[in-house]
């Protein structure tokens, strides 16, 4: 990763939650889904992709974009973890836990598109 630790510590929680959601839809009646459990993955694999590109380029004006682009893929998982929580694909307690992580990478991407913007 290009620019410092920061943007380290964000790939790694986004990769992560890609992981898990990919394992997650692995199980139980999402694995039956392969609509909404494609998108979820999809949406998963964006946010540290993007956050990779955005910390390879050569501005900061052209990371944000990427961040940006990021969080936006993030927005949409959290919207497909509320979808699958409704629908009883996923138990509350694994809804809360999901969402929560995806809720503390949205902060840190905050704080990192503040930050390059200062730069």
């Amino acid at each position: 990763m290009g620019k410092g630790f920061k943007d380290l510590i964000v790939w790694q929680k986004a990769r992560d939650l890609a992981v898990d959601v990919y394992q997650m839809t692995g199980q139980g009646h999402l694995k039956q889904d392969y609509g909404l459990t494609d998108q979820m993955r999809r949406s998963a694999v964006s946010v540290p992709s993007n956050i990779s590109e955005g910390d390879e380029r050569d501005s900061d004006k052209d990371a944000i974009r990427f961040f940006y682009i990021a969080k936006g893929s993030l927005a949409e998982l959290r919207t497909q973890f509320d979808i699958a929580n409704r629908i009883e694909y996923l138990d509350e307690e694994k809804f809360q836990e999901m969402d929560a992580k995806a809720v503390v990478i949205g902060k840190m991407l905050g704080s990192l598109i503040k930050a390059r913007k200062k730069e």
